[in-house]
């Protein structure tokens, strides 16, 4: 794939993923919840321009930062959302305006990194942001399905002992 397109699969990613960070959501930890970004990732690997060949050093590093700015941007964007759950059962996020200012910092550190890469003559394609933004959704969907597997009951609370020992004859003791 060319740079434009991988450019607009990011735009696109970016733009899905943002407007649906603020409207409250299921968590269904029986889907594919990791799909997306191995997706994302394994289009990002299969680029030959991720490494600048003539700064191999230097672009590696880039690639290291920002592999670390997207982990943590994912883990900061799913400690920052809320968390529910409703009386049926299901499990229910929404982002907060600190996911939001999560978001920002994020974007700022990246375009730092594009900008240092710049200045020092590291040739940066589009398939590191796009590695970097599948890590950011692996990261964080994993830790929402965590975050949701920890609300849920594992099986109907059992009453306590002697709750129900008066119930089929509607006497009470007392």
């Amino acid at each position: 794939m060319s740079g434009l397109v991988d450019a607009l699969l990011i735009v696109v990613a970016v733009i899905v993923v943002i407007a649906r960070q603020f409207r409250a959501s299921r968590i269904d930890t029986g889907r594919r919840w990791w799909l997306l970004p191995v997706i994302l990732a394994v289009v990002a690997l299969r680029e030959a321009g991720l490494v600048d060949p003539r700064h191999h050093t230097a672009s590696l590093t880039l690639l290291v930062a920002e592999l670390l700015t997207g982990l943590a941007i994912g883990a900061g964007w799913a400690w920052t959302s809320r968390i529910w759950t409703e009386p049926d059962g299901t499990v229910w996020s929404r982002s907060t305006k600190a996911s939001g200012a999560v978001w920002c910092v994020g974007i700022g550190l990246r375009v730092g990194l594009f900008a240092l890469g710049a200045a020092i003559g590291v040739h940066q394609d589009s398939s590191a942001l796009l590695l970097a933004l599948a890590a950011t959704l692996l990261v964080r969907s994993a830790i929402l399905v965590w975050r949701a597997q920890s609300l849920r009951p594992a099986v109907a609370p059992a009453p306590a002992y002697g709750e129900r020992m008066f119930e089929s004859t509607g006497k009470v003791r007392g």
